[in-house]
């Protein structure tokens, strides 16, 4: 492999399997995630945690903080930013209920992984920081479900700031996968006086990398990535200020992409609608693998 492709061994035979309809896909789970940045003299650097080499998912993998909607993310909260009328058509989903439960998990997620938290204790302000044992305590808390966000807020009396969120794309994962999510990603800055601490238990390292440079660690096969990641890097590389990708955020397309995979000329091919970089080539015999 030329690159850092994350690409499972178990890939071609799942493939062949949905193809054949020896396989029944799974009904992906909501998530969101955020792509946290803050300008450096050389550009804006990427937060990035690296998934433990023991996960069942994406282990070894580099991606952005954050994980699954909980279904009490949907609790009322004091909001403050556009309106989840505004929300729920940005996102594409339903209701204004999904809407909110979407920008909640992006928020509860970047603070249970990464310690830093888009909420003030107005509409125009954001917490300086969020370090010491009452804070520690609160985000463990969440993090075991002991807590709701909502919760979580209305006890310090905080507003969530979903206007310090700009949505950036949509990815679901591939139905031959047991494990799916659809993902929404969103893009923020760090808040002044906050700082990033690894505080993720699925996560054995972390680090502020400017995008191109994650992705010329992807290029070189040095840094193993998920396709949407080094997507979204390759992206987020063409902004000289965290300010400037934020604000483009608004004009980035939010269809889901999802992995297509079908029979050509005796192999299975297995592409991602508008991202030719990741097609893979599968063999059909059972000893073939991806090229």
């Amino acid at each position: 492999m030329s690159n850092g492709q994350w690409y499972p061994p178990e890939w071609p035979d799942r493939i062949r399997a949905l193809a054949a309809g020896e396989l029944t896909a799974v009904a992906p789970r909501r998530a969101a995630t955020v792509m946290l940045l803050k300008d450096t003299p050389q550009g804006p650097a990427v937060h990035m945690l690296r998934r433990r080499a023991s996960m069942a998912f994406a282990g070894g993998a580099y991606v952005y903080p954050g994980g699954g909607v909980d279904e009490r993310d949907s609790r009322p909260v004091r909001w403050s930013g556009p309106p989840l009328a505004e929300w729920t058509a940005r996102l594409g989903v339903e209701d204004e209920a999904s809407a909110q439960a979407i920008v909640c998990a992006a928020v509860r997620e970047t603070y249970e992984e990464a310690g830093v938290l888009l909420a003030g204790e107005t509409a125009d302000s954001v917490v300086g920081d969020t370090t010491g044992d009452d804070w520690e305590a609160d985000r463990a808390a969440l993090v075991d479900r002991e807590l709701s966000f909502a919760e979580f807020l209305d006890r310090r009396g905080l507003v969530l700031r979903s206007d310090l969120l700009g949505a950036w794309a949509r990815w679901i994962t591939p139905e031959f996968e047991p494990r799916r999510f659809d993902t929404w990603f969103f893009v923020a800055a760090l808040p002044e006086g906050q700082r990033t601490r690894n505080a993720s238990t699925e996560a054995d390292r972390t680090v502020w990398i400017r995008p191109e440079e994650a992705a010329a660690g992807y290029d070189k096969g040095e840094l193993l990535m998920m396709p949407p990641t080094i997507a979204t890097l390759r992206v987020l590389g063409r902004y000289e200020a965290a300010a400037d990708a934020l604000a483009a955020a608004g004009g980035q397309d939010l269809t889901p992409v999802l992995a297509q995979a079908r029979l050509e000329e005796g192999e299975l091919v297995l592409s991602w609608p508008g991202h030719d970089e990741f097609t893979k080539h599968i063999p059909t015999g059972p000893e073939g693998g991806p090229r």
